[in-house]
């Protein structure tokens, strides 16, 4: 008996000892008298199983029909929707076949049928929560997620997501074969192009967006978020920058299957395709702000966003007019007297081709490549990683090493 029979067997036990009413009974157990007087009459008739439910051990009434079981099992069971969870599963069928179910009759059967494993809970350490920004645009969450995207179709690729922490709507997000300087570059110029310039940036440590040591320097990107007016701000801990994290989680997810379903092969179908999946994904996740507000600025037409998400460097010229970067040496060639350049500073600038450009002043220098002789070939110690074979004499005592007899150590001689 569960524990609500067994009350009920207490009250009812207490009206026919005529220690309460049946009026009591009724109003201790929340029921009509006239259900009450139907249990205290069960009760005298069966005893004990008179209180218990007719329904245990039988099927329900409201159970899925045998033939609908059938069909969406059948349906589930399509190699293309394998790894598909229970919310996704239960979203593709009324979407495909147009059957309306459950999320928990989906698990369950999806249970049944081995298709679905129920996680076990770890034990979270809390973190508290941080409410959202007030309006659209005031902190984007930016990060990068190694994941194979495609499948065993491809190899592993990088997606990079702007988030907006106000309403968790992504508002840029690229394919890209690794997390770069200028791989977000590329990413941070459309994005203001398209939406515009936000307050400040949310990012992890990552060496891209920080100088991982006790120094004052910055980095390239830093330096460019910075000029247009933008706080770049370092989470301390992945729970902080918690909307993109989650974000990444429901792409590597959903964005997998989708890319699947779509029968996309190639990064750049799939980044093709992302503007439509970021419409669906927006329409469904996204939140309305507290402040219907959009402080994203608007960008300024007249900023080169290429030069400004370029590689900077500072080089001193030398008293032979030759600059060094990245171990190549360039020379500038100009008609000035030398003594007008030799100490200055310039402003080396390294675009995403490699190509380098000089300004002194905001002045374009004419530059050409050095090209020094290799050196010559160094001598390598036997003791180098890749040792040529020695062979021992005969006559060596190695040979003779543990071979004595009667106390003389005897040579062997190969046959």
């Amino acid at each position: 008996m569960t524990a609500e029979e067994l009350r009920r067997k207490s009250v009812i036990e207490q009206a026919e000892g005529k220690r309460i009413t049946q009026k009591e009974g009724a109003e201790k157990l929340g029921i009509s008298e006239r259900y009450f007087r139907s249990l205290l009459s069960r009760h005298r008739q069966q005893g004990d199983a008179g209180l218990v439910s007719g329904q245990r051990g039988k099927p329900s009434n409201h159970r899925m029909k045998r033939l609908k079981r059938q069909e969406i099992v059948e349906f589930m069971d399509d190699p293309i929707l394998e790894g598909f969870g229970p919310t996704l599963m239960m979203e593709k069928l009324e979407e495909l076949k147009g059957l309306h179910v459950s999320k928990e009759t989906i698990r369950q059967i999806m249970i049944e049928e081995g298709m679905h494993y129920p996680k076990t809970k770890k034990k979270k350490i809390p973190h508290p929560q941080r409410e959202r920004r007030y309006c659209r645009g005031e902190l984007v969450q930016i990060d990068g997620s190694y994941h194979a995207w495609l499948e065993e179709r491809g190899p592993q690729a990088c997606l990079l997501l702007f988030v907006d922490d106000a309403t968790s709507a992504v508002l840029a997000a690229e394919f890209v074969a690794h997390e770069s300087f200028f791989a977000y570059a590329k990413l941070c110029k459309s994005y203001f192009q398209k939406v515009g310039i936000p307050l400040a940036f949310y990012s992890d440590k990552f060496s891209v967006f920080r100088v991982n040591l006790n120094t004052n320097a910055i980095t390239q990107f830093n330096r460019a978020v910075s000029s247009l007016g933008i706080e770049l701000i370092c989470a301390n801990s992945p729970q902080a920058k918690g909307r993109v994290e989650r974000a990444h989680q429901t792409f590597q997810d959903r964005l997998v299957k989708e890319l699947r379903i779509h029968h996309i092969n190639t990064y750049q179908d799939a980044n093709a395709y992302l503007p439509s999946f970021l419409h669906f994904y927006n329409h469904k996740f996204a939140v309305l702000p507290r402040s219907s507000g959009d402080v994203h600025a608007s960008l300024d037409p007249t900023i080169d966003l290429d030069f400004l998400f370029s590689i900077h460097a500072h080089r001193i010229i030398s008293k032979d007019l030759q600059i060094h970067f990245e171990h190549v040496t360039y020379q500038i060639i100009t008609n000035r007297p030398p003594q007008y350049l030799v100490g200055r500073d310039v402003l080396l600038v390294q675009d995403p081709c490699g190509s380098i450009s000089a300004y002194l002043n905001d002045q374009l220098l004419s530059l050409q490549i050095l090209h020094q002789q290799p050196k010559q070939a160094c001598i390598v110690s036997s003791k180098s990683l890749d040792p040529h074979s020695y062979s021992p004499p005969l006559n060596h005592p190695w040979r003779t090493y543990g071979k004595k007899l009667d106390g003389t150590p005897v040579l062997l001689v190969d046959p």
